[in-house]
């Protein structure tokens, strides 16, 4: 995992190729096993691929790069199950809470139990963020459930379609 600041975030390398700003939340591992796998993709390789932990993440942060991906799993945390990752909620509903995307091409992944009612719902909470503070959803959120170890065609899958949408950019 590449672990970047807004500031940290090379103009050299931002010239040369655009940049997919992944800003994602992991606790046991298992979203920034699907956030590498995705970066390993040899269909995103003409992207320049920033990846930031939704914790040390800021509003500013999610306006970086040409395209932002938003990436977490789902919790039973605070009642109701179904939320998302603690870090990526401080992120989405505190930090950035008032933030105007301006038609950010963005995409977003969402990681679930089948235990549970709410199955991978923080894809369908990232999606909300995004329509709602006005980002362009480029294509529907990947979802994984249970273990991703295993999943690697279906990330890599959803991958390529995310660089075809991209390319178009």
């Amino acid at each position: 995992m590449k672990d970047v600041s807004s500031s940290a975030v090379s103009t050299a390398s931002s010239k040369q190729r655009q940049s997919l700003y992944i800003i994602f939340a992991t606790t046991s591992g298992h979203t920034e096993f699907v956030v590498d796998t995705l970066a390993r993709s040899v269909e995103l390789s003409d992207w320049q691929l920033e990846q930031i932990l939704a914790e040390k993440a800021s509003q500013q942060d999610m306006l970086q790069g040409a395209a932002l991906l938003l990436a977490s799993s789902t919790w039973n945390s605070g009642g109701v199950e179904g939320q998302l990752n603690p870090h990526m909620s401080v992120l989405l509903q505190s930090k950035a809470r008032n933030l105007d995307l301006a038609a950010k091409p963005s995409a977003c992944i969402g990681l679930g139990d089948h235990r549970y009612y709410y199955t991978a719902r923080a894809a369908d909470l990232l999606q909300e963020y995004i329509e709602s503070h006005h980002g362009r959803l480029l294509l529907p959120a990947l979802r994984i459930v249970d273990e991703p170890y295993g999943q690697e065609q279906a990330i890599l899958a959803w991958g390529k379609q995310l660089a075809d949408v991209l390319r178009r950019l």
